[in-house]
Parts: structure tokens; sequence; C-alpha cells
């Protein structure tokens, strides 16, 4: 073991460590920091978890059976390896999976569950999930109080021996002890912060003490060289703990795990994330971003930001995960990449994470509630098995066609991912509504009530979404709010009323009403969902099927695909007219029906399919001498298109477009499918006699003579229609034609 001074972890920790008798000073160091760090550069905050209530619905009932998990789970197992490691006798049967006694990463779930209770208790104000967190807490102090008599120094806490570090230090292989001990110093930090636990901060911080104690003698080599074995989000908790006390120590310590190989390309908006284990890098990520909310520096704002945009634009599947067999892959690498292990759940759960504090940071940014939302429904909500009444959760998401989900168990998994599941389905509340000020953001269509704290204002909300596209908010007391309510860039044609009066909307952005609110008042919001199917980044030809932001499953049964994917005829997707997310259609294999995801269990499915079928409709060609080229816009010959010519240089800018003129239809909202071509991603909008423009990707067709198409939904009147094809911020990819169906 590495020789440091005992003595010296006390100074670090500011003799604070010495006995039971000092926590009186631990808590003054946290209440006089309390009230003096504040986040810098955010400029919206969360509801605090008790505030807001689920309703009825598929996000209360996961968190029940989660619940009810945290009731059933015994506390004395998952302390089963600390006290063996403390020398204290124990009785308890040892857990399975990754708690066994010689699993090298034992001792991670408890840091989860310690989270999990918190939140539990946070959100519902029952005291049977703080009764079983203190318990927990008490015992990890009785740990770490005996932890000297095993020769381990001062402040240490985990379920495997501290020489775990004289391993990671000196190059040897050990999985991961850092990424332990972040879990268990987040589950104490939110032991304290949501159930107000004083003892679990006296623990974190001897913790943090040691932390500290056992990395200020290492070189910035050799710490940088440890830094390439797994340490979760060190970096993020000592951050965190640094804005709760202000002691300046945690802040250090964190920047000590500022990981250069990965932070530097990114800072400098490089993708070099091919390679590297997904789930170790986006830790790094959020530990960034809540260093620059405590120093403001805007080079940890901009790695951030960067790597949201890499993650996002080229490395994730349409259900809002990424990585494959845990490891990103080549940029825009989708269809290629498709497997049994794609998708790990902890990846979207940092992700997730990651995405709210960067809200925080620029709540104008919209995109980010967007992706939130679809990754919220699509894979979180859908990693849990409803047949399991302790809420059992999925490791990855297969996405090979014919893949199927598998789940944890009650002591024998332990997985990760089990462990980011107990924090995952206690949290749906903290992310429905945020608040500036008076300023109110309504972020999802969840069933939910708020309480304003300190204003006297609940906030209603009613809906089935998205089985139904429309949600009701009812005020109950009365005061001044300007109401934020997002509207999805997925829809079309949403609507707004207050007491029955429309107001003026715009998707892909918050609709703002700014009032004084009287008890009663009445939102009603309505988002039509329509079906769009995206395309794989790197072939158009490869895609999924979304109806607004829930992908939708092909539906096999036992039947193994073995990875080949069917080829679905979009043309024949029929919606079943009592169950709105539910289509039946013909694809390759003959009829199938199509589900959401996230209700997908227990069964075979696809969600990628080889696209086939030209929509039926009328046909309308880009180089028509009838159409409008504004600016740059050019027509020229192409092989591959329908007319043997397209139309290109469309976009950067709003001078530069390709109007289709004298496009006949009937009054109603038509589905336009656009067909281009483009050796790389990009994004075109179309909009319909003037008015607003929808937004989609075009992923790369491979090639430009190789046509593919995305659809859009817009309304159109009965007659004669002008259907507009532009890009105000890049270039369009070539057009070839439109065909209304």
């Amino acid at each position: 073991m590495q020789s440091f001074d005992r003595r010296t972890v006390l100074r670090t920790a500011g003799a604070l460590v010495a006995s039971a008798a000092l926590a009186p000073t631990l808590a003054r160091e946290a209440v006089a920091a309390t009230a003096a760090r504040t986040d810098i550069g955010v400029s919206v905050f969360a509801f605090p978890l008790g505030s807001v209530r689920l309703q009825s619905g598929p996000f209360l009932d996961n968190m029940n059976r989660q619940l009810a998990y945290f009731r059933f789970v015994d506390a004395d197992r998952l302390l089963h390896t600390f006290r063996l490691t403390a020398g204290l006798s124990t009785s308890a049967q040892a857990c399975g999976g990754w708690e066994t006694p010689t699993t090298e990463l034992r001792g991670h779930s408890t840091g989860h569950l310690l989270t999990g209770l918190a939140q539990a208790y946070a959100n519902t104000g029952d005291t049977q999930y703080k009764t079983k967190g203190d318990y927990l807490v008490t015992s990890l102090a009785a740990c770490q109080a005996r932890s000297p008599q095993q020769g381990f120094h001062t402040g240490y806490l985990s379920a495997y021996p501290e020489n775990f570090f004289d391993r990671l230090e000196s190059g040897q292989s050990v999985w991961a002890p850092y990424y332990t001990l972040h879990k268990i110093m987040a589950g104490l930090l939110d032991q304290y912060l949501l159930a107000g636990n004083q003892q679990a901060l006296d623990v974190l911080l001897r913790k943090a003490a040691w932390v500290k104690t056992r990395t200020d003698p290492l070189s910035t080599s050799q710490m940088q060289q440890t830094l390439r074995t797994e340490f979760g989000g060190m970096p993020e908790v000592l951050t965190n703990l640094y804005q709760l006390t202000g002691t300046a120590d945690h802040l250090a310590t964190a920047q000590r795990f500022d990981h250069a190989q990965i932070l530097d390309p990114l800072a400098a908006n490089q993708d070099r994330l091919s390679g590297f284990h997904a789930n170790t890098q986006i830790p790094k990520i959020l530990g960034a971003i809540r260093e620059y909310h405590a120093t403001g520096n805007t080079r940890y704002r901009d790695i951030a930001v960067n790597f949201w945009r890499m993650v996002i634009d080229h490395h994730t599947y349409v259900i809002g995960g990424n990585s494959n067999g845990e490891y990103f892959q080549t940029p825009d690498a989708i269809s290629t990449q498709l497997s049994d292990s794609t998708c790990e759940v902890c990846n979207t759960y940092n992700m997730l994470k990651l995405t709210r504090q960067l809200f925080f940071t620029n709540p104008s940014a919209a995109e980010y509630m967007d992706y939130y939302e679809s990754a919220l429904y699509n894979q979180i909500l859908g990693e849990q098995d409803p047949s399991s009444g302790h809420g059992f959760v999925t490791y990855y998401n297969p996405l090979r066609a014919g893949g199927i989900k598998t789940y944890s168990n009650d002591y024998n998994s332990f997985t990760c991912d089990h462990g980011t599941g107990m924090e995952s389905q206690t949290k749906f509340a903290d992310s429905i509504y945020f608040h500036a000020g008076e300023t109110l953001y309504v972020n999802l269509f969840v069933p939910s009530v708020l309480t304003w704290p300190g204003r006297n204002i609940a906030i209603r909300q009613d809906t089935t979404y998205p089985s139904s596209p429309t949600t009701r908010l009812t005020v109950t007391g009365s005061g001044h709010i300007a109401l934020k309510i997002r509207i999805p860039r997925w829809t079309s044609g949403a609507v707004v009323r207050v007491n029955g009066t429309p107001q003026n909307v715009a998707a892909g952005a918050y609709a703002t009403i700014d009032r004084t609110w009287a008890s009663g008042d009445v939102v009603e919001v309505a988002v039509p969902a329509t079906l769009t199917f995206p395309r794989a980044n790197d072939n158009a030809s490869i895609g999924a099927v979304r109806y607004g932001a829930i992908v939708l499953a092909g539906q096999y049964g036992s039947t193994d695909l073995n990875g080949t994917l069917p080829t679905l005829q979009t043309n024949t997707l029929v919606q079943d007219s009592t169950n709105p997310l539910r289509f039946t259609g013909t694809a390759s294999t003959g009829a199938v029906t199509l589900l959401p995801y996230y209700v997908t269990h227990h069964q075979r499915y696809t969600v990628y399919w080889r696209m086939g079928s030209t929509p039926a409709g009328t046909s309308y060609e880009a180089e028509a001498t009838a159409n409008t080229l504004g600016g740059q816009a050019v027509r020229r010959n192409s092989s591959g298109a329908s007319g043997g010519a397209v139309v290109g240089y469309v976009g950067n800018g709003t001078a530069n477009y390709l109007q289709f003129n004298n496009v006949t239809a009937t009054a109603g909202t038509h589905a336009v499918t656009v067909y281009y071509a483009s050796g790389d991603s990009r994004s075109l909008s179309v909009s319909a006699n003037g008015g607003t423009a929808t937004t989609v990707t075009a992923p790369s067709t491979g090639g430009w003579d190789t046509p593919a198409s995305v659809t859009v939904t817009l309304t159109l009147v009965a007659g004669t229609n002008t259907i507009r094809i532009g890009n105000a911020s890049g270039w369009a990819p070539d057009i070839d034609r439109i065909v209304v169906s």
C-alpha cells in the first residue's frame, strides 16, 4: 500500500474526521457554503422532487414497481461485503451478480440504492424509504470508523480493500475502484440533500478527504495514467460537494479527475470518441459541465456542448441510446452496428443527466428537451419489465432484427444498469417542470401535480400522452406566471388554448403565455403526431418508424430474424382506430404489427427496417420549369434521379430555395415525401403556402446521385398550393422530387 501520513488526512479534512463529536463542525461547513455557492451560468432550475407528484400513468406504474423492490430488498445483504472488508461480523447471505464477495466492482449497487431511497423519500414522503436509507448510512459509518483497524487510512470506505488503489496507481489491472467510490459518494450526498441525513454528509466529507490525500501525491502524468481506468462521476460528485460546502479542496480534487485524453479533443471540437467505452466517457463530461457551473471557465462548457452535439448527431440510435458492445463506434455508423448489445441503458441515464444540465445552462435550446423526451420514453420508460413486481430492468437494448430484451432480478444481477435503473425509475418527476423566477417551463407531457413552493400555486397536468396528443393544465391559486410550454420539433399544427382562446405557437420552441393567472384557468395543448421514417446516418435505405416522439417496433413474437432486416412497405401502415399507437402493415416477412418500443417486452422485435415502396400520391419533379428556383438554386443532371435531374445549392440562408408551384390537393393534412440525394448528412425545411416550416434531418444517401427520402406532414388548402424547400442554417441536400399523398 502506498505510504502516506494519516495525519495529513486529518489536516486535509480540517481535522473533521477525528471523532463523531466533530459532526457539528461538518454541519457548519455545509450550512455556511449552501448560501455562498451558486451555480455560474445557470438560468433555469429544477423544483424539489417533493413538489411534483406523479399521477396515474405509465411513469407512476414504473415508479411503484421500483418502490416495491426498495421495500423488499434486504439492506444487510447489500452491506455484507462492506462489513467483511471492515472486519465487522455479518451473517447476511451474499449477493450474486456484480455484488459477489469476489467481484471487484462490489459495493456500487449500495450507492445506487442510497440515491434511489433518497429520491423515493423526497418524492413520496413515505418514511419507510428514509428509515432504510438511515440504516444503510449508519452501517456504512460504522464500517468507515472501523477501517483503520484493517490497516486502511482514515476516511476509507468501500466493499473492497484499499490495496485496489495501489494496483490502480501501479498500472495493474483492477476493475474501476473509483467508479464504485463515486456511486457511494453520490448516494451519501443524495441522502444528505434529499433525505436530510447529516451523518451521510459526515461520512462523505471523510471520504472526500481520503480521495484528496490519496491523489495529492500523484504527479500529473501518474494521475492521468490512473484515469485510463473507469472512474465514474468523481469530478461531478466532488464539484457538487464544493458547491454545497464552499471548501476549495473539493474542487481541486475534482479537477484532478479531468481526463486530458478525452477532454482536450472535445475542447477543440474534435470527435475522437470511436473505440472508447461510452459510459466511461459520459460521466467525465458531466463533471465538465458541473465544473463550468462552479468556475465559470467556458472551456468546460464548450467541452460539454461539443460532446453532446457529437453524440446526438453522429453516435445516437433512433431510441435515443448510443454505443455498440458498450463502445462508441465510427461516427455515423448505425446500420452496420445493430446487435444484441446496443444502447447500454447507463449511457442514456447519463446522457439525460447531461442534457438536463445543458438545458439549465441554455434554456433557449428546446432541442435539449426534445432529446430528453425521446430518450426518456423510448429507452428509460421501456427499460423496465412491466410484468415484474420489483421493476426489473434491461442492460442493453438489442437493435438487431429479432432481438429481445432481458432483465435484472432480485439478488443475482446488480449490473451497473440495475443500479442506474433504481435511480431512473424514482426521479421521473424531476424534469417535467423547471422554473426561473416567475417563469414556469412545462417540458414533458406527464400526468402530474406541481405545487410551487412559496407561491400558493399548483398546476395539475392531466394527459394520456402519448396515446393522445393532448394535455390539459389547470391552475389552482393565482399570480403572475410566464408559462412556457415545449412544442416539440416533430409536431405540425400544434394548438395551445388558454380558457378556449388559441395562442401563437411554433414547433421546436417553447410557447410563452405571460399573464396573471386565476384559479381555475385552463391551458389545453395539442401536439398532433404523424408517422415519420428517420433514416440511419450511414444508409438512407435503412430506417425506423416513429409516431411523433415514439419509436415503433415490429412485433415478431418468437421469430428470430437473425439480424436480417425486413423490408417494410411504409405506404401499407394503417393506424388502429382504438389504439393510436398501434399500426399494422406489410413487410417482406408478411403482415406485421408495430407497437411502441417502450411497451415491447418478452418477444422478439425489430426497430430498424429496409424501407420499401414509393408512397401513393402525386409526384412533382424538382427540375420542372413551373417551379421557382430562388437565389443560387440550380438544376443539374443526375443519373439516379427519377427525371434525370435534381436541384442543388438549396439552403445556406433563406435566399436559396426550391419552390414547387401548382401543387394540387384537398384541404387537410398530407404526407409529403421529399426525395433527395446527398453525400453527407444534412437537413432541410419544408413549408406550405408560406407557413411555418418543418425541419427534418436528411441522412447521407451514400452519393450525390443516389436518392432516398424523408417524409413530413403539411397542412394544404383545397386547390393549388406552393411547397418550399430550403435550409436557413446550412446547405440542404439536392432535391429530386416530392410525392404528395
